[in-house]
């Protein structure tokens, strides 16, 4: 249907000349196009060929008369408001029409106003239920397109290669892909809707994915991650983040599984290697070592400067390799999860007092002051190996005096509020640029600048700090400014 509003075409059927021409005129300066017919068959004929609208039709005409031109266009337009023109104004006949299908009727003689207020309540009629059809069609292309939508979200996800899982505030599964049936061993028709804790048996995994979905943290949290250990040694890591509404309101949880049990294999093969490779090494290069400091002492032997200086350097490069080695190993045992002994309660303020006593002897070789600060209350325990707290409080001072210059100062400074005890081991030595500070945990990375490039290392003392305070449950951080020093502090919590 066109338009109704400039462009609606109106068909006036009538027999009386004098009445087709007064509609004709009244009509088309309502900017309505008209058509005239003088019968119901040429009526009938001008609807078949042109996109009429309105139908203005004589009740009492020769030939077919307007009831029947009424009905006929019924069974092939159902869409045209058909006015009917009588002269017979009586309830019988304006019924009648009404029942065949008649929008509304007009007696003659009628008005130009009467015959106005009638066609445009008509056109009014044709506008609203264009309008009507144009929203119906709208609302279906949408809930095609939504359905289309929906149909091709939920292929992408149940043909991702990790598992996805979705609940909602109170902890229910919404959704559940077909990765996440199979790494958490449901059945393959398991359906949506229960609680999570019906489709998971992992006590701590359950509480990890409630937490989340209550709203624990936020998105822009470091929302730590699970290991989920699976039967025949499968290992999955789960990772989740809340989903928000609207308001910013959390409205549950959208939880990935992804298998990284090819990556656990390779690291326990590297791991096996560099240990087995390490324990072949270290008992060769010991030997060199000792046979170089021998050959170094004889005084039997003449030795020439540059002689005396290349059994120096060699010496020095392999008691580099066995500090490498030994690193080595101890980082291969932390990853494997052989920390050590069994975590007692410890008093972690007497071990960095003896740490610091032994390594006193090293500072002052560089003229450097090193002390030790307690606070005035009780230090509590912690539970550790007082061997892992050796190294890492023994790597991060060894650190400090190595990075100092010589009059250089260090202090040592312990501090608790009962629930957590804070060990920091400050410096005023060459410090590092802040590119550096979040590269310095990685394996075998070492700050080289002018300061720093005759200073031997592994560059796997503080990899290996870092695994040894993350095993006690606690955190390191540092910070630095180049030329000024550096500060490490590490957090643990207390018995």
């Amino acid at each position: 249907m066109d338009n109704p509003s400039l462009t609606t075409q109106i068909l006036v059927i009538d027999d009386e000349r004098d009445i087709r021409d007064g509609c004709e005129r009244i009509l088309s300066r309502m900017d309505c196009k008209v058509f005239t017919a003088v019968n119901g068959l040429d009526g009938l004929e001008i609807i078949n060929t042109k996109d009429i609208s309105i139908v203005l039709c004589d009740i009492k005409m020769p030939g077919i008369d307007g009831i029947e031109v009424l009905s006929r266009i019924r069974e092939s337009n159902n869409n045209v408001l058909v006015i009917m023109i009588t002269g017979f104004a009586t309830v019988e006949t304006a019924i009648e029409a009404m029942k065949r299908g008649a929008y509304d009727f007009v007696s003659k003689p009628f008005t130009p106003d009467q015959l106005r207020i009638v066609v445009k309540r008509a056109i009014e009629k044709l506008r609203l239920t264009q309008e009507t059809e144009t929203l119906r069609l709208e609302r279906e292309r949408n809930l095609a397109d939504l359905g289309t939508e929906q149909s091709r979200i939920r292929t992408i996800i149940e043909t991702l290669p990790n598992g996805v899982l979705v609940t909602n505030i109170m902890g229910q599964v919404v959704l559940l892909n077909p990765v996440a049936i199979k790494y958490l061993g449901l059945d393959a028709s398991r359906k949506t809707g229960d609680k999570i804790d019906t489709y998971i048996r992992d006590q701590g995994l359950c509480d990890y994915i409630m937490d989340i979905s209550k709203g624990k943290y936020k998105v822009t949290d470091d929302i730590p991650s699970y290991e989920l250990v699976l039967p025949e040694e499968r290992y999955v890591l789960v990772q989740s983040r809340p989903v928000l509404g609207a308001g910013n309101e959390c409205l549950g949880a959208v939880v990935n599984l992804s298998d990284i049990t090819a990556m656990k294999v390779f690291d326990r093969l590297k791991s096996e290697f560099v240990a087995k490779v390490s324990h072949e090494l270290r008992s060769p290069l010991s030997t060199i070592h000792e046979q170089l400091a021998m050959v170094i002492k004889d005084n039997s032997l003449e030795h020439s400067e540059d002689s005396q200086y290349m059994l120096g350097r060699a010496k020095e490069k392999t008691q580099g390799l066995i500090s490498l080695i030994g690193d080595l190993l101890d980082l291969s045992r932390i990853e494997s999860g052989n920390e050590g002994q069994q975590p007692i309660p410890v008093q972690a303020d007497e071990i960095v007092e003896k740490v610091v006593e032994f390594l006193i002897v090293q500072a002052k070789r560089k003229n450097q002051s090193l002390t030790f600060t307690r606070p005035a209350i009780p230090v509590p325990s912690i539970l550790a190996d007082p061997m892992a707290l050796e190294s890492i409080f023994g790597n991060i001072i060894t650190n400090a005096i190595k990075y100092t210059p010589e009059n250089g100062k260090i202090i040592v400074a312990i501090e608790t509020d009962n629930k957590t005890i804070s060990i920091s081991v400050k410096d005023n030595g060459y410090g590092m640029e802040t590119k550096h500070l979040t590269r310095i945990f990685e394996k075998f990375y070492r700050v080289k600048d002018d300061n720093t490039r005759f200073i031997t290392g592994t560059g796997l003392g503080l990899p290996i700090v870092k695994s040894l305070v993350e095993a006690l449950q606690g955190t390191i951080s540092v910070h630095s400014e180049v030329n000024k020093g550096t500060t490490f502090t590490i957090l643990l919590p207390v018995a």
